[in-house]
């Protein structure tokens, strides 16, 4: 009766009645076995609302699809889960346009300055900096390799480790990134399983894409370039970081006596810190996200922008969130597929 609200979740089955994609096909023995309800997490309203947003948003930024996940922070559990375009589970058509893969869960991109966060929280943990740690005379541009790497604008020559993050400049996450090292770093991604296949009850899942620790990896990596996974695997360390520090395994299937992960990615203390921070990228005036800030609700986040892999003309943007940031019970990814200017509307800044 919902015909696309749940299509990517739910899936398709065939005309014998086998499931073909989505829990339909990765449940497929369970459901003709056992009567008994399988109780989903997701949430119905809000699931509705969500897609609605990214409707009217794909139609204000002209972007080629959207999607968006909302998870529990503290048990995985996934409330929402959107991807657009998406399809009537009524009609058993065969969908073969790759616009029609699950985003969030089969879509694997470089989400761009996201990772930022990771890079910090690293540094953090590891006692390297403090969140008002100067980092000083931080170059306009820098040369790795053959490469050049620089800042869309002009910072200060000195700033916070905070202010990095909250300005999102990627000389400064770079140069922190030195501060940790390579052989740390690795150890961080692999902790977090970043680059292999996410663990969720649907078979439609991303691998993100294979690389080698070449020259200058580290330095692209710590501001989010040159690394691609999935939004699901993106959420679910975001969730990590803020939600006291321990690893959360997402899940799309309601179980209550499911035994929460003891694994911790750092430190409560680190967690509050980078809480603190993600806040003031959201109500500073210099943060990228400040039009997030939106009064009563206690939001904070980062911004994200990268170009696709099929075509250097075409953006990602991204915007993960986490609330309360007081005391975090929700992260919520939003990404939409190059989007264009929206020259009617006009920003209060």
């Amino acid at each position: 009766p919902q015909k696309n609200l749940f299509s990517h979740i739910i899936g398709q089955i065939d005309d014998n009645n086998n499931g073909i994609s989505g829990l339909e096909k990765s449940l497929d023995d369970q459901l003709k076995k056992n009567r008994d309800a399988i109780q989903l997490t997701v949430d119905k309203d809000i699931q509705f609302l969500i897609r609605e947003e990214l409707i009217k948003y794909n139609q204000i930024f002209r972007s080629n699809g959207s999607a968006a996940i909302l998870m529990d922070v503290n048990n995985g559990e996934i409330i929402s889960l959107v991807s657009l375009p998406n399809f009537d589970i009524n009609k058993r058509e065969s969908i073969t346009d790759k616009n029609y893969i699950n985003k969030i869960t089969k879509g694997v991109y470089e989400l761009g300055s996201i990772f930022k966060t990771f890079t910090i929280a690293l540094a953090l943990e590891k006692n390297l900096v403090a969140p008002d740690t100067i980092i000083k005379n931080i170059p306009r541009k820098i040369k790795c390799s053959i490469h050049e790497i620089s800042d869309i604008k002009e910072f200060p020559k000195n700033l916070s480790v905070e202010d990095i993050l909250i300005r999102s400049s990627n000389i400064g996450t770079l140069l922190v990134a030195k501060k940790i090292g390579e052989d740390d770093y690795k150890n961080f991604i692999n902790k977090i399983n970043l680059l292999k296949t996410p663990n969720l009850e649907i078979e439609e899942l991303g691998t993100p894409l294979n690389f080698k620790w070449n020259k200058c990896k580290l330095e692209t990596i710590s501001y989010g370039h040159g690394i691609a996974i999935t939004p699901l695997q993106a959420t679910a360390t975001y969730a990590a970081l803020t939600n006291g520090g321990n690893i959360i395994e997402p899940t799309i299937i309601k179980n209550k006596n499911k035994p929460l992960s003891s694994r911790r990615i750092i430190s409560e203390e680190t967690s509050y810190k980078i809480n603190s921070i993600l806040r003031k990228v959201v109500t500073e005036k210099e943060g990228t996200a400040s039009l997030a800030n939106v009064y009563g609700y206690d939001v904070g986040g980062k911004t994200g922008t990268s170009q696709t892999y099929k075509n250097s003309n075409e953006n990602l943007n991204t915007f993960i969130s986490i609330f309360p940031t007081q005391k975090p019970n929700y992260a919520l990814l939003v990404m939409l597929e190059n989007p264009q200017i929206a020259k009617e509307l006009i920003y209060n800044y």
